[in-house]
């Protein structure tokens, strides 16, 4: 774990990144006046799910979920 304080951060950003990101860092700490006040870390990869199929198994529909279907058509193909 690093503390650096605050304008050595906003001066070497790029650098406290890069050392974050070859894991030469796990944690670093951005100080104001000696006291720490942000930690920096790697963010979790978080794995997009898939958007189609995504609901799959999970909505169950009844047997006769489409028993009005043949009605309804038939009421907007009727003239008036």
């Amino acid at each position: 774990m690093t503390q650096v304080n605050m304008l050595e951060a906003k001066t070497d950003l790029s650098k406290l990144v890069r050392l974050l990101e070859t894991r030469q860092e796990d944690v670093i700490l951005i100080a104001r006046n000696g006291k720490p006040i942000v930690e920096m870390k790697l963010t979790s990869k978080k794995t997009e799910a898939k958007r189609i199929g995504a609901a799959k198994g999970k909505i169950h529909l009844p047997e006769d979920f489409d028993k009005w279907d043949d009605g309804i058509a038939d009421a907007f193909e009727e003239e008036l």
